[in-house]
């Protein structure tokens, strides 16, 4: 596809413009009806442009294929009753369990409307219920229907406690088993029992039987991430994993986390937006050798090649094959990301099935010295486009929407060295729109800049060296003292953070609260987590590390890419957050020291909105950190953009 677009010449159009060339795309390789698609056809598309071609296409397809949640609802409590059940359980997942869905395992979006980017739904015979974190409580209202489904929190209100009353005794509830894990489906399990109900693991999934024009499976094109960027090679990559498989007591291990493929093979992906995923299985033995199970149509010229013989290539439907000749062996699988069907056909196959993580995890977690140079180069690169935005922004921001805005920071990032993509689609969000989350400006409810507001842009981007996340926020006009305050409390936590220096083995739940302190001094808070992991031109969510108030084991270490994002978010009023990358990095230890220190490196370069700092709140140290942060910024990014934005 990419191919075709390039071939077209298309350097940006109108609707119609757009329409025309889709018209010659083959119908398999794109859905209209998924809101994504066209980030993967027409990459080159603003905002704007995507939203208008959607907007243009939907209105022609109305007709026939109406978004009629009632109606939908109804055709899958029939498809449930045909098959002896009377509910059915659905995450947004698909059988990867990572958080990048394409168009296909929108199953959730289907059945409720929510586009979140997490979330799960319970449908029974005469009742439903959709669950969302904190980040999704007020769109999920705009979004979904409240006359179908009760609305509840994921985690104060969770799935598990609502089986445990809602259900009837008797009742049989379904749950697709490629879509959750066995822990999960086990969890399920005991909460329904509660109720006198049953959760039937399925191998397919009745929404599938009655979505009309469910898309196909993606065939992005797939290809080699140089050794420039990687800085190992797959072979050596292969030899370690191989060692922790040996290590974890297994012959062989299961990787389902495209992102672990990807890091593993040193290859991209394009099977979802925005993040270069090669969507498929593999196993792979303690002698490092593969078995990729991906669609051979996917590999550019020169993949298979470049893999050398101890990597075979299968189709994907031969997988279950695969798993049915592991009789005997010991086996190595993620719980965390395993699907249920697959511990339940290596179990019916007589194999040995070791629980423990997946050996690619830590390794790619754990960013080498080319991957972090890259990086490094990344930030400057995006940093001056991001810089140039605000400079921009402070002279005609006022008065324009945020589809507008957001689509010239993306203009600005199109022009860098190595720019592949946007990282994720951009949160952008003035005055009340900027206090919800995740937010996600469509034309219908985008807001105008006004001055006296605040607006929040929350962005980032792929390069071929490396992925970048930022978000800051701007006063439009002059704030007024509680913006300043709440604005000033979340910057002396992003400062905390930045500054700490912790000992070898902490986790990022213990560094959590430095974060939070200046808000919960004064009774505020906010319902996200502080830091999530963020890969080298990979996905901009990546574990296993993170920092939030939830418990997590696992101790940061060195090379470890983090996003430090402090917020605060006022219903109807307005957001705040300020968010770096960060990589942590060992820190020299003071006399008398007793054990080794770790610290963060700050790898955003872009400057804070200095009108929204209350300079009374902060600290001579908080001062000093604001002004040494900017200084190397203009340092770092002043002889790289044009006079006026160094000015």
């Amino acid at each position: 596809m990419p191919d075709i677009v390039a071939a077209s010449g298309f350097k940006g159009g109108s609707a119609d413009q757009l329409e025309a060339l889709l018209a010659g795309i083959d119908a398999a390789a794109l859905d209209p009806h998924d809101p994504i698609w066209l980030d993967l056809v027409v990459p080159e598309a603003t905002a704007s442009q995507r939203a208008a071609v959607s907007q243009h296409r939907a209105e022609r397809m109305a007709a026939s294929d109406p978004r009629d949640t009632k109606g939908r609802i109804a055709a899958l409590r029939q498809a449930l009753t045909n098959r002896g059940l009377d509910g059915l359980i659905i995450p947004r997942a698909d059988e990867h369990q990572g958080e990048y869905v394409p168009g296909r395992a929108q199953r959730l979006f289907w059945a409720t409307g929510f586009t979140g980017s997490a979330g799960l739904a319970i449908i029974l015979t005469t009742k439903a219920a959709v669950f969302v974190d904190g980040r999704y409580t007020l769109q999920v209202r705009d979004q979904v229907d409240t006359s179908l489904f009760d609305i509840r929190h994921l985690t104060e209100q969770p799935a598990t406690e609502w089986l445990t009353t809602a259900p009837t005794k008797g009742m049989r509830i379904g749950a697709d088993g490629r879509l959750h894990t066995e822990d999960q489906i086990e969890r399920y399990q005991a909460a329904a029992r509660r109720a006198g109900a049953e959760i039937v693991v399925l191998d397919d999934n009745p929404i599938d039987a009655v979505w009309q024009h469910q898309p196909p499976p993606p065939l992005g094109p797939i290809r080699l991430q140089l050794l420039a960027h990687t800085g190992r090679s797959s072979a050596d990559k292969r030899a370690e994993v191989g060692r922790d498989i040996t290590r974890q007591g297994a012959g062989v291990a299961v990787l389902t986390q495209p992102d672990s493929l990807a890091w593993l093979l040193n290859v991209r992906g394009s099977d979802v937006p925005h993040t270069p995923l090669p969507l498929s299985f593999a196993l792979v033995s303690a002698s490092g050798a593969v078995e990729w199970f991906v669609d051979p149509r996917k590999l550019v010229p020169g993949v298979r090649e470049a893999l050398g013989n101890d990597v075979s290539i299968d189709q994907p439907d031969r997988f279950e094959a695969a798993l049915s000749r592991l009789s005997g062996q010991k086996v190595l699988i993620d719980p965390a990301t395993t699907g249920a069907t697959i511990a339940r056909r290596l179990t019916a196959a007589g194999a040995e099935v070791v629980r423990g993580a997946d050996p690619c995890l830590l390794a790619k977690a754990c960013k080498n010295p080319v991957e972090l140079d890259g990086t490094r180069a990344a930030h400057i690169r995006d940093g001056a486009a991001v810089t140039r935005f605000l400079c921009w922004l402070s002279g005609h921001g006022a008065g324009l929407g945020e589809i507008a805005v957001s689509d010239q920071l993306e203009a600005f990032r199109r022009q860098g060295d190595g720019f592949r993509d946007l990282s994720f689609p951009s949160i952008s969000g003035a005055g009340s729109n900027g206090a919800i989350v995740h937010y996600r400006a469509s034309p219908a409810s985008e807001r105008i800049l006004t001055p006296g507001e605040l607006y929040l842009i929350d962005s980032g981007a792929q390069y071929v060296d490396g992925t970048t996340d930022i978000t800051r926020t701007i006063a439009i006009g002059t704030p007024n003292a509680e913006q300043r305050d709440r604005f000033t409390r979340v910057l002396q936590g992003h400062i905390a953070l930045s500054t700490a220096r912790f000992p070898v083995g902490t986790t990022g739940s213990q560094l959590d609260v430095l974060a939070r302190l200046p808000l919960w001094s004064v009774g505020l808070d906010y319902d996200h987590g502080t830091g999530h992991g963020v890969g080298s031109y990979l996905s901009v969510h990546e574990g296993p590390q993170r920092i939030a108030k939830v418990g997590n084991t696992v101790a940061l270490k060195p090379g470890m890419i983090l996003s430090n994002e402090p917020g605060y978010y006022k219903t109807g009023g307005y957001g705040i957050r300020v968010e770096n990358l960060v990589v942590v990095r060992e820190e020299p230890a003071p006399a008398g020291a007793e054990r080794p220190l770790l610290g963060f490196e700050t790898l955003t370069l872009a400057p804070i909105d200095r009108a929204l700092i209350e300079v009374s709140l902060l600290t001579p140290a908080e001062r000093a950190w604001v002004d040494a942060y900017h200084a190397r910024v203009a340092t770092v990014i002043g002889p790289l953009v044009d006079p006026d934005t160094r000015a």
